[in-house]
C-alpha cells in the first residue's frame, strides 16, 4: 500500500468511528479520538518539508525519530553505522547535522574522548592567537599550462555520480554549491541536467567507462567531452584513477537504477548493471596518463585538468612523477581519496583491506611533488571522511591545499545511512531512483542545508585555524597536528614522518626513498 493510501485509510476509518459516535454509541469516541489524530499526523507528515523519512513513512516514520531519542545504544545502532557496518563517530554526526540544521554545534561539559588512548591526535594552539579571519579564503587551481584557472573554496562537494543519487538530491547538492560559493564533483556517472539547472560550479569527473563521453564500444569520445566541458558551469576536469573505499575495481550500479534518463546521461542500455572496467583505455603508462590529462585541458579549453587517486605504490606514484618532468607538462590538482571513504556499492573485503589511508596517501603524493620540485604547480585536494572543521585543518597540516566532503555532504541532504544505496529502496530520497521516494526529498530545504553545513564546517576551520595563530592555510605546518603514541609518548607529524625538501629526488633521495625513485620508470607502471 503507498503511503498515500495509508494516511487516506486512517482518515476514513477516523471518520467512520467519529460518525458511529456520534450517530451511534459514545463508547465509538475512544476509537475515534486516536484515529483523528493519527489521521492529522499523517497528513502533517506528508505536507510538512523538514523530514524525509516522514514524508516517505508518514506516521510509522515517527518510530525512528524515537529511536534516535534513546541514546547513546540505539541511535548508534540505528542511525550512526557507516556504510561498511562500522559504527560512526556520535560526535562528528551530530556536528554535521547540527551545521546543516542551522543550530548550535556546541555542547555543555568536556570531551567524551579519551585523550589518554594511543592513536589521540589534536591540534595544538598559540599563546597568540589571532582574530579569525572575515572571508574564507580560496585555493587557485591552474598550473603554468592552464590558460582559465579556478579559485576553489576549502570544502567542496566531493564525488557522487547521478544515479548513485536521486535527480533531487543532486540538484540539492549543486543548490547548495550555488548558493555558498564552493565546488560539485559530479563522480563519474556523467554530466546530468541537474549539476547544470542550479548553476553551482561543477568539476566534471570522467572514470573508466567515460560516461557521458564515451563511443558506442566503450571508448572515450573527445568530441563529446570537448562540447560538455565548454559548459561554463564546469570549472574543471577530472580523471578518476581509482576511489578509496574500492581501489582497483570500477564503480557499480545495479540495473534496476538505470532507468531511461540514465542511460540517456550515460551512454548506456537501460535496466542494465552498469559496471566501470577496472582500467582506463586512454592510457597504459605513466607518460600516456601525464599526456592525456593534458589532453583533457586543452579538450576543455585551457580549463584545469587533473586526477584522482587512492595512492597505492610510492614507486607508480614517483613514475608518473618522473613523467611530469620528462614531458614538461603537469596536472593542475590532484585528489587524494582516502580507504576511510564511503562508497553505496563495493565488495566488503575491499572495504575493509584495500586501498591507503588518507593521511598515508596524503604525505605520498605531497613529499613526492615536493621531492620533485613539482609541489607549487600542482594544488592536493584531500577526501576521506572529512566532516568537520577539525577534519578539515588536520588534513591541510598533512599537506592538503583544500578538502572534499562526501558523507557530510549527504547527511545534509538527509541520508540517516540506511545502507540501502544498492537497493533502489533508500528511505530518505537520496540514494535512489524510485520517483515516488526520490521526490519526498525537499529540493529548497536541503539545497539551504548543504549551503549552512559547508559555510559552518569552514568557519569552524577558520575558527581552529585562529586560536592556532594562522591566518593562511599555507601556514599550517606537521609540528602543529600531534598523536599520542603511546601513554607516555606524544609527537607531532614532523617528527612521525620524514619529510622531503624541494627538489631532494633530484639531487640525493634520502635512504628511505632511494630505492623506489631508482626503480620507478615513466613508461611502466611497475608493482
Amino acid at each position: 500500500m503507498t503511503r498515500i493510501g495509508l494516511v487516506v485509510l486512517s482518515v476514513v476509518a477516523a471518520l467512520a468511528a467519529v460518525g458511529l459516535a456520534v450517530g451511534d454509541s459514545p463508547w465509538w469516541w475512544f476509537a475515534g479520538v486516536p484515529l483523528v489524530l493519527l489521521g492529522l499526523l499523517g497528513v502533517y507528515d506528508l505536507l510538512q518539508r523538514k523530514h524525509t523519512v516522514l514524508r516517505n513513512y508518514p506516521v510509522v516514520g515517527h518510530a525512528r525519530f524515537l529511536m534516535e531519542s534513546i541514546r547513546p545504544e540505539m541511535q548508534q545502532y540505528f542511525v550512526e553505522r557507516n556504510f561498511d557496518g562500522r559504527p560512526f563517530d556520535r560526535d562528528t554526526r551530530s556536528i554535521v547535522y547540527q551545521r546543516a540544521k542551522g543550530t548550535d554545534a556546541e555542547e555543555p561539559f568536556g570531551t567524551e574522548r579519551d585523550v589518554y588512548q594511543s592513536g589521540h591526535e589534536f591540534l595544538v594552539p598559540s599563546m597568540a592567537p589571532l582574530p579569525v579571519a572575515d572571508t574564507p579564503p580560496r585555493v587557485r587551481i591552474g598550473g603554468p599550462d592552464c590558460t582559465r584557472p579556478y579559485d576553489m573554496a576549502l570544502l567542496n562537494v566531493s564525488a557522487m555520480s547521478f544515479g548513485s543519487l536521486s535527480a533531487n538530491a543532486v540538484l540539492a547538492l549543486n543548490g547548495g554549491a550555488a548558493a555558498g560559493g564552493f565546488a560539485h564533483d559530479t563522480g563519474e556517472g556523467g554530466l546530468s541536467e541537474y549539476h547544470l539547472r542550479p548553476g553551482g560550479d561543477i568539476v566534471w569527473e570522467i572514470g573508466t567507462g567515460y560516461f557521458g563521453c564515451r563511443t558506442e564500444d566503450g571508448d572515450f569520445d573527445p568530441a563529446q567531452f570537448a562540447e560538455k566541458a565548454a559548459h561554463d558551469n564546469v570549472k574543471c576536469v577530472s580523471l578518476k584513477l581509482s576511489q578509496g573505499a574500492k581501489p582497483g575495481i570500477g564503480g557499480v550500479l545495479p540495473g534496476a537504477k538505470v532507468n531511461a534518463e540514465i542511460a540517456s546521461v550515460r551512454g548506456v542500455p537501460q535496466g542494465e548493471t552498469v559496471v566501470s572496467p577496472p582500467y582506463h583505455r586512454v592510457f597504459s603508462t605513466p607518460r600516456e596518463l601525464v599526456r592525456f590529462v593534458a589532453r583533457m585541458r586543452e579538450l576543455s579549453g585551457g580549463k584545469p585538468a587533473g586526477f584522482k587517486i587512492c595512492p597505492g605504490s610510492r614507486q607508480q606514484f614517483l613514475a608518473v612523477c618522473k613523467a611530469m618532468l620528462q614531458e614538461g607538462t603537469t596536472p593542475d590538482f590532484i585528489i587524494v581519496d582516502g580507504a576511510e571513504g564511503g562508497t553505496g556499492a563495493a565488495p566488503l573485503e575491499f572495504a575493509d583491506h584495500l586501498g591507503t589511508p588518507l593521511t598515508e596517501g596524503l604525505l605520498t603524493v605531497h613529499n613526492a611533488l615536493v621531492g620533485t620540485g613539482l609541489r607549487d604547480r600542482i594544488k592536493v585536494g584531500a577526501s576521506g571522511k572529512i566532516a568537520t572543521g577539525a577534519d578539515l585543518v588536520k588534513r591541510l597540516a598533512q599537506g592538503a591545499d583544500y578538502g572534499n566532503a562526501a558523507r557530510a555532504m549527504m547527511f545534509a541532504v538527509g541520508c540517516i545511512q540506511a545502507q540501502r544505496c544498492h537497493t533502489n529502496t533508500c528511505p530518505t530520497g537520496v540514494t535512489t531512483q524510485d520517483p515516488r521516494r526520490a521526490r519526498a526529498l525537499d529540493v529548497g530545504d536541503k539545497t539551504q542545508r548543504v549551503r549552512r553545513l559547508q559555510e559552518a564546517t569552514v568557519a569552524g576551520a577558520l575558527q581552529i585555524m585562529a586560536s592556532m595563530g594562522v591566518r593562511d592555510p599555507a601556514h599550517l605546518r606537521p609540528h602543529m597536528l600531534r598523536r599520542r603514541v603511546d601513554p607516555g609518548t606524544v609527537l607531532s607529524y614532523e617528527e612521525l614522518y620524514e619529510w622531503l625538501t624541494p627538489g631532494e629526488l633530484l639531487s640525493e633521495p634520502p635512504t628511505a626513498w632511494a630505492a623506489d625513485w631508482e626503480a620507478a620508470d615513466p613508461d611502466r607502471f611497475t608493482v
